[in-house]
């Protein structure tokens, strides 16, 4: 793992348990093994840690859903695709999601406008595909399906209670009930 990358992890975990404002510079250093004045060497602030973070994974979550939708050969198992893609994503980055809802007023504006940005993007793909399976369904209909689905998939910080297979399971057999996709494989 690159350094820069090693940061923003630690970062995130740091953010996660702490909130933004109680973790400093030191402790994201001392947290790597490097001073907190090295850190300046990847990062301009402690501000523009959180920006990278934030705005990378909303980045990543449009761009591997895209591929996802993109490569798909109908809508359902479009649908099916971004499910297991966010689950990964929850089940593998919870700090991210805790830091997004916690700390998303200490973003600053410019990244905020931009993860804004990217996650209506995000939230589009999927209302699409859903407008595809749900014939006649309104678009604001379709992204409150949307987000409802973000919801019970990114609650797993607070509800993971299960091993991540079975958590897994649950949260995908959930996930496509919701948005009306019907059973896998069917």
């Amino acid at each position: 793992m690159a350094r820069r990358d090693e940061i923003l992890a630690t970062a995130a975990e740091l953010f996660a348990a702490r909130g933004f404002h109680g973790v400093s510079v030191a402790d994201i250093g001392a947290a790597c093994g490097i001073s907190g004045p090295a850190l300046y060497k990847h990062f301009a602030s402690k501000d523009a840690v959180l920006a990278e973070m934030l705005v990378d994974i909303s980045e990543r979550l449009l761009e591997v859903g895209r591929e996802r939708s993109d490569a798909a050969p109908d809508a359902v198992t479009a649908l099916h695709a971004l499910v297991d893609w966010h689950v990964d994503f929850a089940l593998r980055d919870r700090p991210l999601i805790v830091v997004q809802d916690r700390d998303w007023e200490s973003l600053p504006d410019d990244a905020r406008e931009l993860v804004r940005k990217l996650q209506r993007a995000y939230v589009d793909l999927w209302a699409d595909r859903l407008r595809e399976v749900h014939d006649g369904l309104p678009l604001d209909s379709a992204r409150a399906m949307a987000h409802a689905a973000f919801g019970l998939i990114n609650s797993t910080p607070h509800s993971a209670l299960l091993p991540d297979a079975r958590m897994r399971e649950l949260l995908t057999g959930m996930a496509d009930a919701a948005l009306g996709t019907g059973p896998r494989g069917a």
